[in-house]
């Protein structure tokens, strides 16, 4: 299988600056030759075309820089639908979450896909219940069928791009109330914090897989580096105390790898700024390596 690496620049939909230099940091972590030391072809596609924040404006408050990251999205869209179609495996590098509006939509063109979301947030506000403006926070309630119709429709494909029943979220800890109000109203499932505390990582994951794998084509996993508590990834935007393990995040990429049915991958918010040393960008390379089938031990 070839590996079609897509690096999205893009700080748009958050309000701290810095995320858009994530995918210069990821590969800077040897991404490309640990991949290919898999056994994996690889092959680097550059960067999408994303403009700076100086660039756009800001038309309305509760959609910040809505008009920039409609065409970026539709170009995200593009880049993982054709690199599908290719039967390639897309992995797409952030940059901030709302790039998921594109990559999320680009893997379910002609496809029913689940969708695994590991994040500190669930990324489920809309304009209406935002607290502030930012679409990062809303990428996956867009992709579920809720918010502002012209980020929802982007092109005139079947709303909701993911049917809510196959989204999973795991590890998240920080929700507004508003968002709550709309995830209750979706029905996708939510695994907390305290839900792998209670039950455990190898729990939470194999409920999230029975959840979303049955009857779809394919699983996209978009993993926000956030979900980590900061000590492990110093480097993101928005981080929140008492998130996953090191080895917890890669637990939950292992068992995912295991299902076979894994089709594309993002790996987002990692802000170099705010990192230590390149530690964020290192273990995000070490995910998708634990996506990808890499493992301590393989022998029986």
């Amino acid at each position: 299988m070839q590996i079609d690496i897509i690096g999205v620049p893009m700080d748009l939909g958050a309000d701290r600056r810095g995320v858009d230099m994530g995918p210069s940091a990821i590969r800077y972590s040897h991404l490309q030759r640990k991949l290919e030391e898999l056994g994996y072809d690889v092959r680097d596609e550059g960067n999408i075309e994303v403009p700076i924040a100086e660039m756009c404006k800001i038309t309305n408050p509760k959609l910040k820089y809505i008009d920039c990251i409609i065409p970026m999205s539709r170009r995200v869209a593009g880049a993982v639908a054709t690199s599908i179609q290719a039967k390639n495996f897309p992995l797409v590098l952030g940059g901030d979450h709302s790039l998921s509006i594109g990559s999320v939509r680009g893997a379910a063109r002609n496809k029913k896909i689940g969708v695994i979301w590991i994040d500190a947030h669930a990324d489920f506000n809309t304009a209406e219940t935002t607290p502030s403006g930012n679409i990062h926070g809303m990428s996956l309630a867009i992709l579920a069928g809720q918010g502002d119709k012209s980020l929802v429709q982007l092109w005139d494909e079947n709303i909701p791009v993911i049917d809510p029943s196959k989204i999973a979220i795991i590890g998240a800890r920080d929700l507004d109330s508003g968002e709550k109000l709309n995830l209750s109203k979706a029905g996708a499932m939510v695994m907390g914090m305290e839900q792998i505390d209670r039950y455990g990582m190898v729990s939470v994951i194999e409920k999230a897989i029975e959840r979303v794998s049955r009857d779809v084509d394919g699983i996209y996993l978009s993993l926000d580096l956030d979900s980590l508590d900061p000590q492990h990834a110093p480097g993101v935007g928005t981080p929140v105390p008492a998130g996953l393990t090191q080895r917890e995040t890669h637990l939950a990429c292992e068992m995912i790898a295991e299902t076979n049915k894994l089709i594309g991958m993002d790996l987002v918010e990692v802000n170099p700024i705010l990192d230590e040393k390149n530690k964020t960008a290192a273990l995000a390379v070490e995910f998708a390596l634990s996506a990808l089938g890499r493992r301590i031990w393989n022998g029986q």
